[in-house]
């Protein structure tokens, strides 16, 4: 690959200079590379092992056309290959391999390598790439750690309301879609009407957040996840299982569902319920061909004098409040009569 000259900004923070260059993608893969704290015994060495996974995932982004607006980090450490012309604010590298590490942008860079195998055109979108030159090991982890720690990811709450409007190719279909429930489950006349927690409202005490109604949702409604197995493909048909069921909850409650001390009016009494119906209430169903309202009430013993309280839940972390939750309606849960004896 031949030599490649563009301008730079420099820019200066508390006394330590960076570049802000705009490169191809094809000569950011050919120069960077990842240094692995505790595997690398070079300076600048602070990175994680690559997550394939992760990798993929980020391939499948950019052949959808997703977008890179975030500046890879580079600490440049070999300095035969770059040439810096402050009186023309030009910068130039002559590409080779190992020539700066990555401080931040490693699963992006090798998610663009994976991707730009199999679409060529990818070598040429520009990505923001911010240059360090010969930093140390300090100041690469300083580096670090303000990008990784201080630097705090947007509320999950956030991302999936803004599933609604975003384009198709950037979203996650199956957290879309789980969005979509919640919002069904939040309108008038739904169970949890008023009690799911969306971005912008205020804080309050009880309600549930979005992020929580979907992360538990989603696994019901992905591709070969616990609806899919029993053909219940459809947004209308899945949302439905789900209203129905959490209506069968609040028939049982009347008047006190709304209430705060009604344990699913909080996360881990709606997340120990959303795995309750996949493991139980599921099966039950789809043996009985119906996901009615009335179907569900049948197969709960719950009643008044049994409802789940949330000062049952005191004391108790999240994962233990969620278990419980489970326990408490399999305890309750009367799944029929059943053969004695199976034929194998």
């Amino acid at each position: 690959m031949t030599d490649i000259t563009v301008p730079f900004i420099e820019v200066n923070q508390h006394g330590k200079s960076f570049f802000l260059v705009n490169l191809p993608a094809a000569i950011v893969v050919e120069v960077s590379y990842a240094a692995v704290r505790g595997r690398d015994e070079e300076q600048g060495a602070v990175q994680r092992v690559l997550n394939t996974r992760r990798i993929a995932s980020i391939r499948d982004f950019a052949l959808s056309g997703g977008f890179f607006p975030n500046s890879i980090v580079m600490n440049w450490v070999r300095s035969e290959s770059l040439s810096i012309d402050r009186d023309k604010k030009t910068l130039s590298i002559t590409p080779h391999d190992y020539s700066a590490q990555l401080i931040d942008g490693q699963h992006r860079v090798a998610g663009l390598a994976a991707a730009m195998s199999s679409e060529s055109d990818l070598n040429d979108i520009d990505l923001p790439v911010a240059i360090y030159v010969g930093l140390t090991t300090k100041e690469c982890a300083d580096i670090f750690l303000a990008i990784n720690t201080e630097q705090k990811p947007v509320h999950r709450s956030l991302v999936f309301d803004l599933y609604a409007i975003a384009d198709d190719q950037i979203i996650d279909p199956a957290a879309a879609r789980a969005r979509d429930i919640a919002n069904e489950l939040s309108e008038k006349s739904a169970p949890y009407y008023g009690m799911i927690k969306f971005p912008g409202e205020p804080p309050r005490k009880g309600g549930v957040a979005l992020s929580t109604v979907v992360t538990t949702i989603k696994p019901l409604i992905e591709k070969n996840g616990v609806f899919d197995q029993v053909s219940l493909s459809t947004l209308e048909n899945q949302s439905l299982a789900i209203i129905n069921f959490f209506k069968s909850l609040e028939d049982i409650y009347g008047e006190v569902w709304f209430e705060r001390q009604n344990a699913f009016m909080f996360a881990a009494g709606f997340s120990g319920a959303i795995e309750f119906l996949a493991a139980r209430m599921v099966p039950y169903c789809v043996g009985r061909k119906s996901f009615k309202s009335e179907t569900m009430r049948q197969a709960l013993t719950m009643t008044r004098e049994n409802l789940i309280y949330q000062k049952e839940l005191a004391g108790k972390s999240g994962s233990e409040a969620q278990r419980y939750i489970f326990v408490r309606l399999d305890e309750l849960f009367d799944k029929g009569e059943s053969a004695d004896e199976y034929a194998f």
